[in-house]
């Protein structure tokens, strides 16, 4: 269950006449408990509650009362040696007239009357295994108006079909967020009247809803006509109430969907909420999900946190400005010239959304104003900050709705806010008509013509917001000569998963850069648009939400030199972390942020958890100082050997063999030996036993004669033949062999996975005799000197190839010409090889002690056996003293020692 589903189960169970016995299973049905969990929590064979209620292990414990005595209650389930032995996470007490409870593990607590618990459902959303940000706990409006205007919206396109059409969504999209603002001024009092909309539509509409549309048409026209032209419009009395809001919101067509009764009744019940508590940076996030039929099935799930925002816009200029404040202290002259240049400060978001990153930053800087304004004996001033000063650009057009109406609540939030509701009123209607969001292709529009460098207006784009004419005039900014920052999430695709016109779409933001539109991520088209538009508007700053492939692998080797070649640099810079809106359901994304500005002497900052260090420059891997981009190379720099990829069968499956088909074939002297091991990753890393056919050029004849094998190949042969690769049909004539034979080796091999966890501390890598046939999912050294076992089972090689190499999602995605042959290793004496033999064989004879434990058992993080991490403890020692003559301080350390030797090495 989403949030919103919660949300409705939970109000329901609220609205019920209250049953003591039946409450505590109805409360966990509600969060998506299974039917199967109920069940044994009713029969008694797992609530584990020695109080008379219901305990869940590792979750809840949940007691009903007699009128009155909650707060004992609770009191008694907190106490309780049942809560403690079976580790509950929240406990709970009702008597159906008050709740409490209380989060064991965070601390917070609820007490309110049973018909407010459901404003509270936040805090047991962990019950259905989401946890959660705060803000989102905190939100329990935002996510039940989504949930009634998503009930709203399926009912209408049930009713009128053709409102659901492609040629009509802009329509239906468009009422929904006139129906939004209107929610929204009713209870604000935008409205000249108490529930004045609602109430409108309640008394003008027939019972069973059939003139709805009529009554919210009119009431539609009457806000976008002017007071003056009233009279000639016509309009009923009961419409004449309404406000002009104009800003374009009601111009245009006022058709409405046809209500049915449900549908009227929805409207109603939405219209009961309190609309005051809002919040725009929430709400319009997960408001875009209830058009989108992809993500219906998510919604409240997207929402980006205010933390994570603030990620971007702190050390885009919002620190600045805070520090300039800081620094003014009483001194109004200098306050009078803070507040100035933050009038004059312009966002623009190129991917806006529902407007996230634009809200935030507007109330960020409100804030800022208002202290300001404060210091000043000034607190009653209009705002300086023009909204329009609020750039977008978004694909979609609801989202671009939602992105504008956003910041118009925000605007008119913040002006109560900071000076009171009568003003905001006052100054409120009618809305601006200006259009400051676009709605259409940010790779594709010119960025220069939506956000120019100073007054030079904004060239109108498309037939987008509001219905706003295409011949409008051309918005000017109030101020000249202002900053300018560029924010936002860009849209993430893996170069391999771009649409045609997506690829069309990079192949125009990459115009100047035309090797990139290939091999690049969809986000780093944004990183292109910005290097042109900074050639115009040389002081803009810009900063992403990105994924962190592009500072990986060849990626990095491409987009990074291209960047700094353009005169832009690194500023700043957030080391990955997880991108996350809620816990389970989250797109688990790791992700950085760029700060991107004109190269400069200026000092840069790399932030990396709760930490931040200051360097004189940032590299492509996010590496401090370190601004080289490692390039791929056939040959190993130094003295490694060569490793080669494994080898590819190609057959369809027919060349592997059962245990059973092996222990048969291997009993016939005259084909035993054409049964070998065979190792790829998963037998490699875990211990798996699998077997091939592996047929010498020279026996291809005597395994023809055996029926069993004969049969095998048969089938080889006709898989290959089938195949659309031209090559693989070639080797259809030599099914007795691999398609791809990369190399073999005579005594043994160094074998290393393509794809590997990162949740290990060291690379797995393994030391195999020729009997195995080592598959493609790996890379292997072959009858290459064991020091090189020694090298790879690293630290510092494991920060090597966590840098430089690309990451499937969080995992290593191993490289022989990114990686290892990149890898700087020193010169070494025949003692440093000795030497690191010798760690190498520790290392496999402490595995060895562990035998039958794999590769996976043994090297569980924090679970090593001692012996095992004592090895690979001499083996970093031995290594390390190698290159630096002591032990490396952190990985910080190693990179910047590795990049030092590699640009030694690439100098030679």
């Amino acid at each position: 269950m989403n949030p919103v589903e919660i949300e409705q189960a939970i109000s329901e169970l609220a609205e019920a006449p209250f049953d003591a016995a039946e409450f505590p299973y109805a409360f966990l049905e509600a969060f998506g408990r299974k039917a199967t969990e109920i069940k044994k929590l009713r029969k008694g064979d797992t609530n584990k509650s020695d109080l008379g209620g219901v305990l869940q292990r590792n979750n809840i414990h949940i007691a009903t009362c007699v009128p009155g005595a909650v707060s004992d209650t609770l009191a008694a389930l907190k106490n309780s040696a049942a809560t403690t032995k079976f580790k509950a996470k929240f406990i709970l007490a009702t008597d159906g007239q008050d709740f409490e409870a209380e989060d064991l593990i965070g601390g917070e607590t609820v007490a309110c009357t049973f018909q407010q618990f459901p404003d509270h459902f936040g805090l047991f959303l962990p019950l259905a295994g989401i946890s959660t940000v705060k803000q989102i706990r905190e939100s329990a409006f935002d996510i039940k108006a989504t949930g009634r205007l998503n009930r709203l919206y399926i009912e209408l396109l049930k009713d009128n079909p053709d409102w659901g059409t492609a040629e009509r969504r802009h329509d239906m999209n468009h009422f929904m967020a006139r129906l939004i603002f209107c929610f929204f001024a009713e209870d604000t009092d935008i409205l000249n009247g108490e529930d004045l909309f609602t109430a409108t539509v309640d008394q003008m509409s027939n019972r069973d809803g059939s003139n709805t549309h009529e009554v919210i048409s009119e009431i539609f026209r009457a806000m976008n006509t002017a007071i003056p032209k009233r009279a000639a419009a016509n309009l009923p009395r009961w419409a004449d109430a309404f406000p002009y809001v104009n800003g374009g919101l009601f111009s245009g067509s006022t058709e409405v969907p046809r209500f049915s009764k449900i549908a009227q009744r929805y409207l109603s019940h939405i219209g009961g909420l309190d609309w005051t508590k809002i919040n725009p940076d929430i709400f319009g996030s997960m408001i875009q999900a209830v058009a989108d039929e992809d993500e219906r099935s998510v919604l409240g799930m997207h929402y980006t946190s205010v933390p994570n925002i603030l990620k971007v816009l702190n050390p885009l200029f919002l620190d600045d400005l805070n520090a300039a404040l800081e620094e003014a202290g009483d001194n109004r002259r200098k306050l009078a010239n803070l507040r100035a240049r933050i009038a004059k400060i312009r966002v623009f978001d190129p991917a806006c959304g529902s407007g996230n990153f634009l809200v935030i930053a507007y109330k960020e800087l409100r804030a800022i104003e208002a202290v300001i304004n404060e210091r000043r004996g000034e607190a009653d001033r209009k705002t300086d900050i023009p909204l329009t000063n609020y750039r977008g650009i978004e694909l979609r057009d609801f989202s671009a709705e939602i992105a504008r109406l956003a910041l118009i609540i925000a605007e008119y939030q913040c002006d109560v806010t900071y000076r009171g509701q009568k003003e905001a009123l006052a100054e409120f209607l009618p809305l601006d008509s200006q259009n400051w969001i676009t709605c259409g292709n940010a790779l594709r529009l010119d960025w220069l013509s939506i956000c120019p460098p100073t007054g030079t207006g904004v060239k109108f784009q498309s037939e987008d917001l509001f219905q706003s004419p295409l011949d409008q005039a051309q918005i000017d900014f109030e101020n000249e000569g202002g900053e300018t920052y560029i924010c936002g999430n860009p849209p993430y695709r893996g170069s391999k998963w771009q649409s045609a016109e997506q690829k069309a779409d990079m192949a125009s933001a990459w115009a100047k850069h035309p090797k990139l539109v290939k091999t690049t991520d969809f986000v780093s088209g944004w990183i292109a648009k910005y290097l042109d538009y900074s050639d115009s508007v040389p002081n803009s700053v810009a900063a992403f939400v990105t994924t962190n492939s592009i500072c990986q692998g060849q990626q990095a080797s491409d987009i990074w030199p291209a960047v700094f070649g353009r005169g832009v640099e690194l500023c700043f810079a957030h080391l990955p972390f997880k991108w996350q809106n809620l816990a389970s359901h989250n797109a688990g994304v790791t992700v950085i942020i760029v700060g991107l500005a004109p190269t400069s002497k200026g000092i840069k900052l790399l932030f990396g958890g709760a930490t931040v260090r200051e360097c004189d420059g940032i590299g492509p891997y996010l590496v401090p100082d370190q601004l080289v981009a490692v390039e791929k190379t056939n040959r190993p720099l130094g003295p490694q050997g060569t490793m080669l990829f494994g080898n590819m069968p190609r057959d369809g499956g027919n060349l592997f063999l059962t245990s059973e088909e092996a222990s048969e074939l291997r009993a016939q002297s005259d084909v035993k030996h054409m049964v070998r091991h065979f190792v790829g990753s998963e037998e490699l890393i875990k211990g798996k036993q699998r077997y091939c056919i592996w047929i010498e050029d020279e026996d291809a004849e005597t395994a023809a004669k055996h029926p069993f094998i004969y049969d095998r190949l048969k089938r080889v042969a006709g898989n290959r033949s089938c195949s659309s690769a031209q090559s693989t049909r070639e080797f259809a004539k030599k099914p007795h062999r691999f398609v791809q034979i990369a190399g073999r080796s005579e005594k043994y091999s160094i074998v290393v996975p393509r794809v590997s966890s990162e949740n290990r501390d060291f690379l797995p890598v393994d030391y195999l005799t020729s009997e195995y046939i080592v598959g493609d999912r790996n890379f292997a050294l072959y009858d290459a000197p064991l020091w090189n076992f020694s090298v790879i089972a690293s630290r510092l090689h494991w920060v090597w190839i966590g840098t430089v190499c690309v990451r499937m999602r969080t995992d290593f995605s191993y490289s022989n010409t990114l990686g290892w042959n990149t890898f700087p290793i020193p010169k070494l004496t025949k003692k440093n090889t000795d030497d690191l033999t010798r760690c190498a064989e520790d290392i496999l004879l402490a595995r060895e002690a562990h035998f039958p434990a794999t590769i996976a058992d043994m090297y569980v993080r924090d679970k090593m056996p001692t012996n095992l991490q004592a090895a690979h403890e001499r083996n970093d020692e031995v290594l390390e003293r190698i290159y630096l003559g002591r032990r490396f301080r952190n990985d910080t350390e190693r990179l910047e020692r590795l990049f030092s030797l590699y640009r030694k090495a690439k100098m030679q």
